[in-house]
Order: C-alpha cells, then structure tokens, then sequence
C-alpha cells in the first residue's frame, strides 16, 4: 500500500532549551524511517536513534516473509504440513492481527499474503480479470485457517500454499516497538516516522504538541489540515495513483482479501489510534469496508478517530475530529 507522506511541522520559537530535537532518515524494511528524539545534545541524539534503527533490524528479522531465514517464513514453508514454534512476540503480533480481522469482518487479513496478484496497476492491463479469476485468487485467504496453540506459542496454516505477512502492520508495529524502547531508555518525547505510520511521545522542546500536517491527496503539495498528536500514532493511507478503471468504475490498489475486488470510492484514509499497529491495520480496513461501514467500526473503538476523502475529494471525519485548517 502506498503510504502517505505526513509533514511533521517543528515551531521554532527561536530560544535555546536544555533539549532539542535531533532528526535522521534512514532506509529500514524496505521503507524511509524518519526518526526524531529530544536529547540534550547531538551525541545522546545519536545514542537514541542507533537505538531505534536496532530495534527496527530486530522486528525486520523476525517479522519479514522475504527473508528465508524469519519465523515467519518458516511459517509459511510449513503450510498444510505441520505448526512451527515462534517467539512470543511474534505470536502475540499475530493474535493481535487475527482479532483485527475479526473486528473488521475480514476485510484486515494477514494471510493476504496467499492472494494470486492477477491485478496490475501498472497500466499494462487492459481488460478485467474474470470473475472465476478473481474468485480463484483468494481461495487460501482466510485468518480462520490460522490455528494458534496458546501453550505452546505455535502457528500453523491449514491450507498448502497458504501464507502470511505484515505489510499492513509490520512499520506500525515496529514503530511501536522502537517508540517503547525509547520511552524505556529515558527519551522524553520523539517521533518514530515509518513512512506514513507516524508514532509520537512528549511534546516539543518548546512545550508545544507536535502537529501533523495531513496531505491533500488531490495536490499532494498542500497540506490541507493540522492536527496535534500527543503520545499516539497517526497512518494515512491513499489510493490516489495506482488504479485501474473499467466501465466507469475505478478500481484501486488495496484489494479485498475476502471477495479478490479491489476498493472503491474511497482515496485517503488518516487513523489516530494509541499505537501505529492498530492504526495501520484500521486505515487498511476502512478502505476495504467503505465509508459508512469503516466509520461505524472506528466509532465502536476508544481512543480511535478517522478522516476519509472519498473520491469526489469529499472530506468525512468521526466524530471527534476537529480540523484546523492550514
């Protein structure tokens, strides 16, 4: 899924304070990392993000389906033949991803993975797969087909052929993971920017909130609304370059791993949740579910807000969400 860029906005007061905000990109899981803590100095700085990227590396081994080598790669080797242990972080992250999938009806599903990639938004194709196609694409998706064994912390996929994989959670669970290491170490406050999957703590050096800026997705040059988060996560998701359209419909990249049709209707989903992992997932959900759907679902979770633009360039939001204007 393409991620949004979010413009963390620094106000400057133009005062010296015992901390400031030390900031590094980085290239981790295949993604831009952009990470920023508060430190006293250059060197702590540094000292903190070395932390993060190490933190990031670790969950990238254990969590990647393109490494040979990962838990979960051996997961997916052992489909339809025999469960496999994994550590309890990776048990749990899965857990945590099958009762999402439950939330949402299926519309979030990690064995997506197992899906045949018939659709290509690349513009080469041409016409529309056929139903027999599509239906046939999605028939080893299915998170009911994941058996967990609790007192043995095993995984094991019913179906041969079957897989799963994070990349709708993984940065977000990862940012989370880097974010509690640093609030462990001492850091104040920072931001974990997993391209797109966006996690906060503290406030600024200056005691404001830090701000996000959300890009308009019909000019991705302007911002179109400020927000403040404080010790939460933000993802925004859109779908606004990689479609297809056929009979007047346009079809776009994130596909429903229940039926194999790609989403409609929607081309920008923003969550804030208490952490990256829930709102990633949340915001994949939302565009598969649909706007009326997708909103009831957020209203029934604490904590939860969303902004939907459909695609008429319409802006819907829960009901807690006030934007101020940029």
């Amino acid at each position: 899924m393409k991620k949004l860029t979010l413009i963390v906005l620094l106000f400057s007061v133009g005062l010296l304070y015992a901390q400031e905000p030390y900031k590094r990109t980085v290239k981790l899981m295949g993604s831009r990392f952009d990470i920023t803590v508060v430190a006293k100095d250059p060197v702590e700085g540094d000292v903190y993000i070395d932390m993060a990227i190490s933190e990031i590396t670790r969950i990238e081994k254990l969590i990647s389906s393109w490494d040979s080598n990962s838990q979960t790669s051996k997961i997916n080797r052992n489909a339809g033949n025999k469960p496999v242990q994994v550590d309890i972080e990776l048990f749990n992250l899965i857990q945590r991803g099958i009762g999402i999938s439950k939330l949402t009806d299926g519309a979030f599903d990690i064995s997506y993975a197992s899906m045949d990639k018939i659709w290509k938004f690349d513009g080469s194709m041409t016409v529309m797969p056929s139903e027999d196609s599509i239906k046939a694409s999605v028939a080893k998706v299915g998170y009911h087909n994941i058996i967990l064994d609790k007192e043995n912390h095993t995984v094991f996929l019913k179906l041969a052929g079957m897989k799963i994989g994070f990349g709708a959670i993984g940065k977000g669970f990862a940012a989370d993971k880097a974010k509690e290491l640093l609030k462990s170490k001492g850091v104040v406050a920072g931001i974990i920017n997993a391209s797109g999957d966006m996690n906060t703590w503290g406030k600024q050096p200056n005691g404001k909130e830090w701000k996000v800026g959300i890009t308009n997705p019909m000019n991705k040059n302007k911002v179109f609304a400020l927000l403040p988060i404080q010790n939460g996560a933000v993802v925004t998701s859109g779908n606004y370059e990689k479609f297809v359209s056929f009979n007047d419909v346009r079809y776009t990249h994130i596909i429903d791993p229940r039926s194999g049709y790609p989403a409609t209707g929607i081309i920008s989903v923003t969550v804030f949740a208490p952490k990256a992992e829930l709102a990633d997932a949340l915001a994949t959900s939302v565009f598969v579910m649909g706007i009326e759907v997708g909103l009831n679902r957020i209203k029934q979770l604490p904590q939860v807000e969303c902004i939907i633009i459909d695609e008429k360039g319409n802006i819907i939001t829960s009901k807690n969400i006030e934007i101020e204007k940029s």
